[in-house]
């Protein structure tokens, strides 16, 4: 075959970014927080499905908070899930002994933001998948720990549930500020790509918190810069209901 040939060809099988069937799940957990409004803003400009897994205690908490639910649901690009009533308080331990309630703390944010079966969910603090054709248990727990919440899990699955862990994160400091650069963070998107170290093949689900798009932050920039870049790799954009 002539050279001028082989070398686009090489190109294509080397970069990540080339193939249509790769697809990115933007979404975000914790809010509504400050943060949110610019979350949903880029998401109007830029055109792209998002799925915010919510807190009902925080959607609950005042009438900015509520009024940024009631938006988020009116756009057709977002998926709201639920991420609990309480967010265990962020004591995860105490909050997986007691099964009961943490089907009750989920049920509780249902009521709250409005959601019925099947929910898309994620459950606080755990990497857990728990969907009809695919399972997965949180790798960063011991086998014990992970053994005592397993009932959880499957509880919580069973009462109209489908969870939904994550493939990588974009990692933010205590105060909410975002710890990779863009560009970093779509580096490693693309090393992943390469390996395909995914739950499921071709699809990485990308986990954020909405406080990271704090105007302190220069989050409404930053999540467009991300979803430029990525755009120009050629990845696609997935709604979380086309993951299963």
């Amino acid at each position: 075959m002539p050279l001028r040939y082989v070398l686009p060809i090489l190109l294509l099988v080397a970069s990540p970014a080339l193939a249509a069937d790769r697809t990115i799940y933007l979404t975000f957990d914790d809010g509504p927080l400050n943060g949110t409004s610019n979350i949903l803003d880029v998401v109007q400009a830029e055109q792209v499905p998002v799925t915010l897994f919510m807190v009902g205690m925080h959607a609950e908490a005042n009438a900015a908070n509520r009024a940024l639910l009631q938006r988020a649901k009116s756009m057709p690009l977002v998926t709201i899930g639920n991420h609990s009533y309480s967010h265990a308080y962020n004591h995860y331990r105490h909050f997986y002994g007691d099964t009961e309630g943490v089907v009750a703390d989920m049920f509780r944010a249902n009521a709250v933001l409005g959601l019925k079966p099947a929910v898309r969910a994620r459950l606080p603090g755990r990497d857990v998948f728990r969907l009809p054709d695919y399972s997965k248990d949180d790798n960063s727990l011991g086998l014990a720990e992970a053994g005592r919440e397993d009932p959880d899990y499957e509880f919580v699955a069973a009462s109209g549930f489908w969870l939904y862990g994550w493939d990588h994160e974009w990692v933010h400091e205590s105060s909410g500020k975002p710890v990779q650069s863009v560009d970093h963070l779509v580096s490693e998107i693309d090393h992943l790509f390469a390996y395909g170290h995914f739950a499921k093949p071709n699809k990485l689900i990308l986990l954020m918190h909405d406080e990271m798009f704090q105007d302190a932050f220069d989050g409404k920039a930053k999540l467009t810069a991300l979803i430029t870049a990525l755009r120009l790799r050629h990845y696609a954009f997935g709604t979380i209901a086309d993951y299963d």
